[in-house]
Parts: C-alpha cells; structure tokens; sequence
C-alpha cells in the first residue's frame, strides 16, 4: 500500500509541473545572462509627493504592483543569439492560454505589441514586447492586480508626470545609446 501511494503521489507530481515556458521563467532564465540587462522597479518609481490625484489615479496606482524590464542589447559578438532569442519571446507570447494581443505597432523585424494575462477588467500582467533588429529587443512586464486597459495608461501617464529616480533606469538608457 505504502508503495502504491509514493507511486501515485509521484505521478501526480509528474503530471502537475508545468514544463511550458512562461515570461517569468524566461526572466529568470536570462537575468544574469551578459547579454541581457535586467531592471525591476516597484510602484515606489512613481513620486506622487508633488501631484494632486484624481480617484481613478489613485485605483489605478492601487492595481500596480511591479515592473520588470529584460532587454537584450544586440551586438556584433551576440548576433546569433539575437535571433534565437526573438524566436523564444514570441514562441512564449504565441500561447494564446496565457497571453491575449492588445495592440501591435510597426512591422517586420522592427514593432512592438501588448498582451495582457487574465479577462478584460481583471488584468494581472501587461506584457510591452518592442524589437529594434539593429538595437536588440525588451520586454516589459507590468504586474498588478485587477488591472485594466484604462488603468495601464493611467499609470503610464502617471510615470510620464512624476520625478523618477532615473538612476534606476541607466543600464536602459545606456543600451539604448
């Protein structure tokens, strides 16, 4: 009986971990990559000391938890990996269980598209997927709860207005030089 147990637990076990590639396993996966550069900021990058907020601003700072930002800066010793890489983001982006299109912007090799995880008005992830074929490419999550579309360009506004800590953002800026 003993065995028979461990043999079912075992199985249940097997059968429950989840081997498809998601983003977060792709973060971590590729955070200590020198090919990428990993940046995750809190809510707390928005200043909101100096701003009169209106309710809904206020909603929508509430649905914000964190962002993490992964961009792979394509060089000429990396230029192989570039490709790869893509491929791997959009294969994991393609899963239609997980991921939802919003927009897409430009074409071919050069765009960027938004995918959000959950329904409509309970948003959990937001998903900024931006490719530049001579620059390399990033991918922004944007986690919260309960988020919606209104919500995300609330909060982009909001980040827009307020007086970031750029500092937090310079291994972005300097690989977009």
């Amino acid at each position: 009986m003993k065995k028979l147990t461990i043999f079912l637990f075992s199985i249940v076990t097997l059968i429950s971990c989840n081997t498809k590639p998601t983003l977060q396993k792709y973060f971590v996966e590729n955070t200590e990559s020198k090919d990428f550069i990993s940046i995750d900021l809190g809510s707390d990058i928005i200043n909101t000391e100096k701003m009169s907020l209106t309710d809904s601003d206020k909603e929508a700072l509430e649905s914000f938890d964190k962002m993490n930002v992964l961009a792979f800066k394509k060089e000429e010793t990396n230029k192989q990996n570039y490709d790869v890489e893509v491929e791997k983001v959009r294969t994991i982006l393609k899963d239609t269980t997980s991921y939802n299109e919003l927009m897409k912007f430009g074409s071919g090799s050069d765009g960027a598209s938004i995918y959000f995880v959950g329904d409509d008005d309970h948003i959990n992830e937001f998903v900024l997927f931006a490719n530049k074929k001579e620059n390399g490419f990033a991918v922004v999550r944007i986690l919260g709860k309960d988020m919606n579309p209104m919500n995300i360009m609330k909060i982009m506004n909001l980040i827009q207005k307020s007086d970031i800590n750029l500092d937090q953002l310079k291994p972005l800026q300097e690989m977009m030089k």
